[in-house]
């Protein structure tokens, strides 16, 4: 049995912005293996099923992301299973828009749902998949993570999350460092087409 749990703040005021791309992910993965996110325990939306052959309970803390150690220790509680056994999705301001990592292991690196969950179960020795959403200045950190995503960014995000689903699932066939190797890899950036031959002026245009 896995935990994966997919950060983010409830209500739908959040639903679209940066700090919430771990719903985002969970929401997909729910989608793809026929999940239904609908029993409200453990300070979690939750639905347990099979992600690439494995048992899985998938949640959505409805704590808001400060207290996201509350339903994850719930949570490692409840099913018995180690912190080795959860898998967090989360946002990070460290790496750049809709870049995807994964680590096995690691500090918070300033995420308060980080923060909030490797204080209430005891240990940072838990694999999490990382979506970066852009670095910006301290001051304006919180502006920036409950902001929704620019018209640009907004596919490239989609695509970042599809990419962060398919690492759970690596992670959950293959294991971590399986995962971290074909995830971690830097993203080509996106091609932008070749400027035309400028077409001449007309007189009096």
């Amino acid at each position: 049995m896995k935990i994966i749990l997919g950060l983010g703040n409830p209500g739908a005021e959040y639903a679209s912005t940066r700090h919430n791309v771990g719903f985002m992910t969970a929401d997909l993965l729910a989608k793809r293996h026929g999940i239904r996110l609908t029993t409200r325990r453990h300070s979690s939306l939750l639905g347990e099923g099979t992600i690439a052959g494995v048992a899985v309970v998938l949640a959505k803390p409805q704590t808001y992301m400060n207290c996201s150690g509350d339903a994850a220790l719930s949570l490692l509680s409840r099913y018995r299973v180690s912190p080795q056994d959860l898998i967090v999705i989360c946002d990070d301001m460290n790496l750049d828009v809709a870049r995807v990592r994964v680590r096995a292991s690691g500090s918070a690196g300033g995420h308060n749902g980080l923060k909030s969950i490797i204080a209430r179960i005891g240990t940072d020795a838990f694999p999490r998949v990382r979506i970066g959403v852009g670095r910006v200045a301290p001051d304006q950190w919180i502006d920036h993570v409950l902001g929704e995503f620019t018209a640009e960014e907004r596919p490239q995000i989609e695509e970042a999350v599809a990419r962060a689903a398919d690492a759970v699932e690596v992670l959950l066939r293959e294991g971590p460092e399986a995962a971290a190797n074909q995830f971690n890899r830097r993203q080509p950036p996106p091609e932008t087409p070749e400027p035309g031959p400028e077409q001449p002026r007309e007189v009096g245009a």
